[in-house]
């Protein structure tokens, strides 16, 4: 909260001389008739007062042992606003000067924009707040909420290009209010896995579902053990990805390091919580909106809901993100759709609401920082807002939930495993920082030229330095996967190209459409000749070095996949089906 925001700007009061300790609740609140104290000579030090913690149960597994060193280290936190302390504390913010022990630190430039960024998982919800001064008061108290795993990788809390943030929600029973949910002994897997990508110019988000079901291979990783040696992990081929997180010791960096090797995305921090995130956020937000589009009654979740509209929270909240049995299909899949519903909700309420009264401030911070496990890159308050800070220019319609495209396992239908022709465009797509776009909803579209049937396209492929065998693995997906029974190996190409170059006549320009749109090709590879050519005739293809594999697009797409399944975050006509 700011003076400004108040009409006082004009008064000089500093807004975080506005809270104010209210003996009767033994918090601090906002009062607008605090008058702004006049400038004078310090009075002598005296003891300082510290607003009361929130209470922690003793049994509160979020703080890991590796991480108790924090608090039990930490150094004396800057203390709330007092009465005669305020004038050295703004003589020190203004010169520069570090003030007298015992007094509030300088408070942080405020933001010109009022604004909070949510990003969370079906178990995990992260309030990054991007207010200023009006929350620095906060910084102390919610550093005592955060739990941090150091994973090998500290990377700077702000960046300056694209940022990745990696979600994963737990399905550990350990921790207080966690018994009933979850497997019996479990050490927790990453039940749910959301990759959140923001470009670098901070213009747009897309938040990537992983399926926990998914058949993937996970890298070899170095933990950090109790006594603090360092243990890596061996990997592992061919098994489930929820399994990157508590199996065999894997800590969040062995998820971490899946996903990077998985998306091709490098990730830059990570947030984790356990079943307790959606149902204290829930409850700190007074309840998110949800859609049933028919009557649910889960008996494996306990959720119970007639169609249409209603609002949920704590452990309704948690049921509804855990359903799959009576919505979709009834698989992960099905249940993910159902939490990409309730997280463009619950952003919507809390983008809206947070900033209406300090109370609902700092009951969400609380609720936000108490569910979190981050990494040490953004293991304190202080940090997050800063994060906060970076992020805030992403506007709600310009968050897009999408996930990983995936086929059913033909070697056990209980698993999936990636759809390779869809998957890898929307990576490349991400990786450009391209918004997820619905198909003719993209910028500047042209008109689509004509395609012809795959029967049509004849085309001769050599290898000008693509990968060995490419030539050959490009003719047999173009047989196989697309039907084009006219393609030729042509064997390697008399000299090596930089890029790939399709060589066609104006007569094949529908052949020439269709190829690029298969292989996804850029304009800049497309050369058509002047003269038309006979009907037998077959379209050049020469494989360069930034070939990588047939269905890769070699350019990244400005549109999504078709068949890749994803929603606006702003979209509020989504009903669970």
């Amino acid at each position: 909260m700011d003076a400004q925001g108040r009409g006082r700007a004009g008064d000089n009061v500093d807004p975080a001389d506005q809270w104010v300790l209210n003996p009767s609740t033994g918090k601090y609140e906002l009062r607008l008739d605090a008058a702004p104290e006049p400038a004078a000579p310090d009075p002598a030090p005296r003891r300082s007062r510290r607003a009361p913690a929130a209470p922690q149960s003793d049994t509160d597994t979020r703080e890991l042992p590796t991480q108790r060193n924090r608090r039990d280290a930490a150094a004396s936190p800057d203390d709330p606003p007092r009465p005669g302390g305020r004038a050295a504390a703004r003589k020190a913010a203004r010169t520069g000067t570090a003030a007298a022990s015992g007094r509030r630190k300088p408070k942080p430039k405020k933001s010109g924009k009022k604004k909070a960024v949510l990003w969370t998982s079906g178990v995990l919800g992260f309030v990054v707040l991007a207010g200023g001064g009006g929350v620095f008061y906060l910084y102390q108290q919610l550093n005592g909420n955060i739990a941090k795993v150091d994973v090998g990788i500290e990377n700077d809390a702000v960046s300056d290009g694209p940022v990745n943030i990696l979600i994963i929600g737990t399905d550990a029973r350990a921790g207080k209010g966690n018994e009933g949910y979850g497997d019996d002994g479990s050490v927790g897997h990453a039940d749910t896995t959301i990759l959140m990508h923001v470009s670098k110019d901070r213009t747009n988000a897309t938040a990537l579902s992983i399926p926990r079901d998914l058949i993937t291979s996970i890298p070899p990783c170095p933990t950090k053990q109790k006594d603090g040696s360092t243990k890596t992990v061996p990997g592992e081929s061919s098994v489930r990805f929820n399994t990157s997180l508590g199996q065999e010791g894997r800590d969040p960096g062995c998820t971490w390091r899946t996903v990077e090797t998985l998306t091709g995305l490098k990730v830059d921090h990570f947030m984790m919580a356990d079943f307790n995130a959606v149902k204290e956020l829930s409850e700190a937000v007074n309840g998110v909106e949800v859609c049933a589009a028919k009557d649910i009654n889960d008996p494996k979740s306990h959720l119970k809901l007639k169609a249409g509209r209603h609002i949920v929270k704590g452990e309704q909240a948690l049921a509804f993100v855990r359903t799959r049995h009576t919505v979709g299909f009834g698989s992960d899949l099905s249940r993910i759709e159902l939490q990409q519903q309730f997280l463009s909700s619950m952003i919507r309420k809390i983008k809206s609401d947070a900033f209406s009264s300090p109370s609902k401030l700092y009951g969400i911070s609380q609720a936000a920082t108490k569910a979190l496990t981050v990494d040490t890159g953004i293991g304190s308050a202080k940090k997050l807002v800063e994060l906060g800070n970076d992020l805030k220019q992403v506007d709600i319609d310009k968050i897009t939930f999408a996930t990983v495209p995936v086929l059913d396992n033909p070697q056990d239908r209980a698993t999936v495993i990636l759809d390779k022709s869809k998957a890898e465009p929307l990576f490349k797509m991400v990786q450009a920082d391209h918004m997820l776009a619905k198909k003719g909803k993209g910028k500047g579209k042209k008109a689509a030229v004509k395609k012809a049937p795959p029967e049509l396209v004849r085309v001769d492929v050599t290898n000008g330095g693509g990968p060995l065998g490419a030539a050959q693995e490009t003719v047999d997906w173009l047989q196989n996967a697309k039907a084009a029974k006219l393609s030729t190996n042509a064997g390697n190409a008399p000299a090596k190209l930089a890029t790939t170059r399709l060589e066609y006549a104006p007569n094949q320009a529908d052949q020439a459409a269709t190829l690029a749109d298969w292989l996804g090709l850029p304009k800049s590879a497309l050369k058509k000749s002047t003269a038309d050519a006979g009907d037998r005739v077959p379209m050049k293809l020469t494989l360069g070095k930034d070939f990588t594999a047939p269905g890769t697009p070699i350019e990244a797409p400005t549109e999504t996949p078709d068949g890749v399944q994803n929603v606006n975050a702003d979209d509020k006509s989504i009903c669970a089906k």
